[in-house]
């Protein structure tokens, strides 16, 4: 542990400290897996949600849209604004933001009504989540309790995915889909009473970079929205084209501005680490492929094999459990095998969950071939993408921790939406080349997406070919 993150100017309120540490560690993971959630948890939804609110096709795929592009156009600001004007206060008000959204929308009445909402939710999301990785990081000071807590925060993420669709299944089938969205009111209400625990950590000195802020937010949004587009309008659409090239040049502008800057929205030294560097590019083109699998794998089991919601959510169970399985043991694992063994076996498995699928057929039988994709997923995010956080975030300066959190998330929710928008194209455009029923049109499609998604996933093997293992115990608790 550097001597900074020990100093006084950087250590915690601890009176509150005393034998809650495990209520407000509670309550921070509810937080991260309630926020996640409402990335997949909708989905699950949307046929009902159309047809009680009268949304047009179009218009419903801004249920999902609206959430995305907030939440990954604000994550830097959110990560920044946390650092500067405290991170407990930001991060409690996110909580508060995403509840009381999560209410007005359960209570919608018409389809612009559950639209403002999800932006609301998508606001309150970025506030909150890049804080609660840095007061993690602030929480646990010992480099060991450190990786444990953020092994637990990673698992929870990367689990609320398979969850997300269970749950939405469940709650959709016996109940209504209003449902999906009231379920994080008491969620909410609760952590907020818990986090009244929530060590105070002194604000750091410094101003928000405005510049800065608005070129990443603009940039962000920007690219995200082109790549949503790109989904359902196609490449050459003018508009899509227009959002990727004009989000790209303020991104590109964004970095200069930080370069300059005597107090950068983005230090560009978060990059100088070389593992960290690694893990960042592996977050990216791993969620680029492993959030793909969720998509194509419900569209295959409700519009081929026609299965339900509850039963597709119950079809991701081994997906899940072999996540928070994985949880207990990645600190572990890294300290006795180091950052570079235990993500390459995880991206193996990746590579391995996302080509079983083109093996797919109209009559492809759950068991084994699609558990067997659902527990290879688990095993493969688990060991590829779970790690990534700790790997970040494990000796990131205290200055630094917003910043290195809404990095993170950033580049999570920029990979997935380039991710599956390439991949949405890769399947359309197999679907109209194939021929015979339907069906067979769809599986033709879904193999050929799955095959173009293994080879995003073992970009991944790349990146771990890049870290070295730490020296010290300081940087992720490796001895």
């Amino acid at each position: 542990m550097s001597n900074t993150a020990a100093s006084p100017e950087h250590s915690i309120d601890q009176h509150p400290r005393t034998d809650r540490t495990g209520v407000v560690l509670a309550a921070l993971l509810a937080c991260q897996l309630m926020i996640i959630l409402d990335v997949t948890v909708m989905n699950v939804a949307l046929p009902r949600i159309r047809s009680d609110l009268h949304f047009s096709a179009t218009g419903l795929s801004w249920v999902m849209d609206a959430y995305t592009l907030v939440f990954g156009g604000l994550l830097l600001l959110g990560g920044r604004a946390g650092d500067l004007f405290g991170r407990r206060r930001i991060f409690m008000a996110g909580i508060a933001v995403f509840t009381l959204a999560s209410l007005l929308g359960g209570l919608a009445p018409m389809a612009g009504w559950l639209i403002a909402a999800r932006v609301a939710q998508g606001i309150g999301a970025a506030m909150a989540g890049p804080n609660a990785l840095a007061l993690l990081t602030a929480l646990f000071t010992d480099p060991q309790a450190r990786m444990r807590a953020l092994a637990l925060y990673s698992g929870m993420a990367g689990a609320g995915f398979a969850i997300g669709l269970l749950v939405g299944g469940l709650l959709t089938q016996w109940l209504t889909w209003r449902s999906v969205l009231f379920i994080n009111v008491p969620l909410g209400t609760g952590a907020l009473v818990a986090l009244r625990w929530l060590p105070r950590i002194p604000r750091q000195p410094g101003r928000l970079d405005i510049p800065g802020a608005i070129t990443a937010t603009a940039g962000v949004a920007a690219v995200v929205y082109g790549f949503i587009r790109a989904a359902a309008q196609g490449w050459d659409d003018g508009i899509t084209l227009t959002a990727l090239i004009g989000g790209a040049v303020v991104v590109i502008a964004f970095l200069f501005v930080e370069r300059r800057a005597d107090q950068p929205l983005l230090p560009l030294a978060l990059f100088a680490d070389r593992n960290r560097a690694a893990a960042y590019m592996n977050v990216f083109v791993g969620y680029m492929g492993s959030m793909s699998m969720f998509f194509f794998l419900t569209l295959y089991m409700q519009d081929v094999r026609g299965m339900g919601p509850l039963a597709t959510g119950l079809a991701f169970l081994p997906t899940a459990v072999l996540m928070f399985a994985l949880i207990r043991v990645i600190p572990r694992a890294l300290q006795r095998f180091g950052p570079r063994a235990v993500t390459m076996a995880g991206s193996l498995f990746l590579v391995a969950g996302l080509a079983l699928p083109t093996q797919l057929s109209t009559d492809t039988p759950y068991f084994p071939t699609i558990f067997a994709v659902a527990a290879l997923m688990g095993c493969g995010t688990g060991l590829a993408l779970m790690p990534l956080s700790v790997i970040i975030m494990a000796n990131v300066p205290p200055q630094l921790a917003g910043m290195a959190g809404g990095t993170l998330q950033t580049l999570q929710q920029t990979g997935s939406a380039v991710g599956l928008a390439a991949l949405v194209t890769v399947f359309g455009a197999a679907g109209r080349n194939a021929s015979g029923s339907p069906e067979r049109m769809l599986v033709h499609g879904i193999t050929a997406a799955f095959a173009v998604a293994a080879v995003m996933g073992a970009l991944t093997l790349l990146g771990t070919l890049a870290f070295r293992r730490p020296e010290n115990t300081a940087e992720t608790g490796v001895n």
